[in-house]
C-alpha cells in the first residue's frame, strides 16, 4: 500500500487550517517540502506541543512525505522563539538521519499563513487562483506529519489536541476524540471563570464566536485547534456579533480611505493583487470593477480591521460578503490581476505578535501550554464534511455499535473529501447528511 493510500484511508486532513484532503496535496514531485511549525494564530499552542513532546512523529512522516514526493529540500519552518521545540526537532532530525533544516522564523502575524511561509522560506508569491504546488511547494502542518507518521501505521484520525484558554478556571490542551462539543472541552479546562461570556471557536484573529448556549452544540473536528472564552463585553465578542449591514454602514461613512489596511495586508506585501482599501471604497461606490474582483485574493487574516484600521472599519468582513458575491455570479480568482513586484519595504511594516495580542486584549493570557488533559465524553457529534471539498456518504445507521476507527463516512479518493471514523465506542444514534452522532455504551 503506497503512502497516499495510506493516507486517504487514514482520513487525514490538514490539522492547521482549512482541513484540505492530505492525499490531494501529495499527488506529484515538488521541489520544496515546508514543515509548518510557525503557528498562525495568538494564544493556539498545540503545535508547540507536538513539537516538543513528539518530534520523532514529526519528522518520521517528514520523512514519509519526502520519499513520496521525489526527495525535495525540507524545511521545518518554527519561530526562532521556540527554543525547547527547536532543540526536540534537531535532536529528532539527527537520530532519524532525515536530510531536513530547521528555519528559525520571526514572531509576527501571520507567518504561519501558507502563501506567506512560502513566501518566507522560498522568496516566491503564490499566483492568484494558485497553489504553493503549482510552484514545486507543499506545505503541511506539523501535526499533520504527525498524523501521517500514524497513518503508516493503519491509525486513523479519531482524536486532536485543542488548545483551551481565556477566562477558564485553568487553560490547558485538550487531548479530544473528533466531535467532542465546545462545552466538553470548557468543562475539561474547568469552566468558565465568568458569568457572561462567549466563546471563539479557532484563533482570535479567524475563529468563529459562539454564544455560551450555542457552544454547546458546537462539534470540534480534526482541524479545529483551539476554544478562547471571552468575557461577553470583550471587544472580540462585540466586533464580531456586528451584523454586516452595521459593518456596511460605518465603512460608508467612517473609511477615511488612508489605505493603512493596505500597508499591512501581508498578501499585498507578497505580491499578490489585493488592496482592502480599494475593495472598501469599489463597494461603497457600487457596480463592477477590477479591485472589487481583486477582493477573491483576501486570505481572511483580519490584520485589516482588528489591527490596521484607526475608524473601526472591518475590510475583511466586506471581503468576505463580496467573495461570495462573485462566486456566486461564477467569478474565479484566475480574473485577479498579477502584481508585478513584492513591497520592498516589507520587512518594517511587520505586525508582532505582541503588538496583536496587546491590541486584542488578551495579554491576561498565556501564549504557552504545558498541560494536557484527556477528554472522554458519553457523546460526540462527527461531522461527515471535516475540512474542505466533498462530504462523507454515511456508513452507518442508527442503532449500529461501532468502536473507535471505525469507518462511518466515506468519499471516494478520487473526490476532494475525506473518510471519517468513530472516534469513540458506543451506539449509532443520529445519521443525518451532515452528521453522524454516537453515544457510548
Amino acid at each position: 500500500m503506497d503512502l497516499l493510500e495510506q493516507i486517504y484511508l487514514a482520513g487525514v486532513i490538514g490539522a492547521g487550517g482549512a482541513g484540505f484532503p492530505t492525499h490531494h496535496k501529495l499527488t506529484r514531485p515538488v521541489q520544496w517540502l515546508i514543515a509548518n511549525g510557525a503557528e498562525c494564530e495568538p494564544l493556539v499552542a498545540s503545535g508547540r506541543y507536538n513539537m516538543r513532546h513528539s518530534a520523532d512523529q514529526i519528522v518520521a512522516g517528514l520523512e514519509a512525505v519526502r520519499q513520496a514526493v521525489g526527495r525535495p529540500r525540507c524545511v521545518i519552518a518554527t519561530k526562532a522563539k521556540y527554543g525547547s521545540e527547536t532543540e526536540a526537532l534537531r535532536s529528532a532530525i539527527s537520530q532519524a538521519g532525515v536530510p531536513a533544516e530547521i528555519r528559525p522564523l520571526e514572531d509576527f502575524y501571520p507567518v504561519g499563513d501558507e502563501h506567506v511561509l512560502v513566501y518566507e522560506i522560498t522568496g516566491l508569491t503564490v499566483p492568484p487562483g494558485g497553489l504553493p504546488l503549482d510552484l514545486g511547494v507543499v506545505v503541511l502542518n506539523v501535526t499533520t506529519l504527525m498524523n501521517i507518521h500514524q497513518a503508516t501505521m493503519s491509525q486513523p484520525v479519531t482524536r486532536h489536541l485543542a488548545t483551551v484558554t481565556g477566562s477558564v478556571a485553568a487553560p490547558c490542551l485538550v487531548d479530544a476524540p473528533v466531535g467532542a462539543t465546545g462545552d466538553d472541552l470548557i468543562r475539561a479546562a474547568g469552566g468558565a471563570t465568568v458569568s457572561a461570556w462567549a466563546a471563539i471557536q479557532g484563533g482570535p484573529m479567524m475563529g468563529r464566536v459562539h454564544s455560551a448556549a450555542a457552544i454547546k452544540q458546537v462539534d470540534f473536528g480534526k482541524a479545529d485547534s483551539a476554544l478562547i472564552v471571552l468575557p461577553a463585553s470583550h471587544r472580540l465578542v462585540g466586533f464580531y456579533d456586528q451584523p454586516y449591514e452595521a459593518q456596511l454602514a460605518d465603512a460608508k461613512t467612517a473609511c477615511i480611505q488612508c489605505a493603512r489596511c493596505t500597508d499591512l495586508c501581508p498578501r499585498f506585501l507578497i505580491g499578490q493583487r489585493i488592496r482592502p482599501h480599494r475593495v472598501v471604497r469599489a463597494v461603497n461606490r457600487g457596480g463592477d470593477s477590477a479591485d472589487l474582483v481583486d477582493a477573491l485574493a483576501c486570505g481572511q487574516c483580519g490584520l485589516c480591521e482588528l489591527f490596521a484600521c484607526p475608524q473601526g472599519v472591518a475590510p475583511r468582513q466586506i471581503s468576505r460578503q463580496v467573495k461570495q458575491q462573485l462566486r456566486a455570479a461564477g467569478r474565479s480568482l484566475t480574473d485577479v490581476r498579477v502584481r508585478s513586484a513584492q513591497t520592498t519595504d516589507r520587512q518594517n511594516r511587520r505586525v508582532w505578535q505582541s503588538q496583536l495580542i496587546e491590541r486584542l486584549d488578551l495579554a491576561d493570557y498565556p501564549t504557552a501550554l504545558d498541560k494536557v488533559v484527556r477528554l472522554d465524553p458519553d457523546q460526540v457529534i462527527i461531522r461527515l464534511s471535516q475540512g474542505v471539498g466533498s462530504a462523507a456518504r454515511p456508513e452507518v445507521k442508527s442503532g449500529d455499535q461501532v468502536k473507535v476507527g471505525d469507518l462511518i463516512g466515506w468519499v471516494d479518493q478520487s473526490e476532494a473529501g475525506a473518510l471519517v471514523h468513530a472516534s469513540i465506542d458506543g451506539r449509532v444514534s443520529q445519521v443525518t447528511p451532515a452528521v453522524v452522532k454516537l453515544e457510548s455504551g
